[in-house]
């Protein structure tokens, strides 16, 4: 039956008073991020403005923003390539043994208050003299990232049948050669889909690198942060800043979406 033409007007309606509450924060970001001060501060706001690159301009030239962000690309790497190195086999081992009480552990860990391993992790680099380096700062995001990988991966290996697992090893393969070269493969859509949403969690943080960095290992988070003071509030520069940071979690969120976790290996099994 043809639904009537006002149904799909109020649905339409409805959308919208949803979506655009969440795409105008967005939005005004944006177009704020290539505004003067002054356009931004106007009243009432104007949408209409001359575009400038001046607030980029100062990010790159005064700000030494290149460095955060290579600092940011090199801390979420490392800690998700470790996570993922780390977190895929104990995932799969969680998977097939069926290990639920070590799963129970990993997840309270990973709903922990990062404040709760904060301390410690400060204490024991500074007498390890690692207060400030890319190692620690690694090690600290590793404790977000790898409870990320090991619960969604420990769900989605589930879904690959066992039989394969037992058909590469009737036909003489070890049970790690059988992950790596079976199930691992199979695995790779939601792999990608970890690692991605790893990297979310990882380049966004802020605590672990606002104590745990220098000047020379500063993240974006921290360095937008510190361009907010109590006696002017500049917010081309901030919105500039938050735009040139959230560009690569856009960029890869789009790249990726076709790997969503949304299919399960049908047909693979031995016959």
């Amino acid at each position: 039956m043809k639904k009537p033409r006002w149904f799909n007007l109020v649905f339409f309606v409805l959308i919208m008073i949803i979506i655009i509450p969440m795409i105008f924060p967005l939005y005004w970001m944006f177009i704020s991020a290539f505004r003067t001060q002054a356009d931004i501060i106007q009243w009432p706001p104007g949408f209409f403005f001359a575009p400038t690159l001046h607030n980029f301009d100062r990010i790159f030239g005064e700000q030494n923003f290149l460095l955060y962000l290579k600092n940011s690309a090199i801390i979420t790497g490392g800690a998700v390539l470790v996570s993922l190195v780390v977190g895929l086999p104990a995932a799969y081992s969680i998977a097939r043994f069926r290990q639920k009480r070590l799963l129970v552990l990993i997840l309270a860990a990973w709903l922990m208050p990062g404040i709760f391993f904060l301390l410690p992790w400060q204490a024991v680099f500074s007498r390890l003299e690692l207060t400030g380096s890319y190692t620690a700062l690694i090690f600290s995001h590793i404790f977000i990232t790898l409870p990320v990988v090991v619960w969604i991966m420990s769900s989605y290996f589930k879904t690959i049948p066992a039989e394969l697992d037992a058909s590469a090893m009737l036909d003489g393969a070890s049970r790690q050669r059988a992950f790596l070269s079976i199930i691992l493969p199979l695995s790779m859509p939601g792999v990608i889909t970890v690692a991605t949403v790893a990297f979310l969690f990882s380049w966004n943080n802020f605590m672990f690198a606002q104590a745990l960095s220098t000047e020379e290992t500063r993240t974006l988070p921290v360095a937008i942060y510190n361009f907010m003071t109590a006696a002017y509030f500049d917010w081309g520069l901030v919105m500039a800043a938050i735009l040139v940071m959230v560009t690569p979690v856009i960029a890869l969120a789009i790249f990726f979406r076709k790997y969503v976790i949304n299919s399960l290996p049908v047909g693979a099994v031995k016959g």
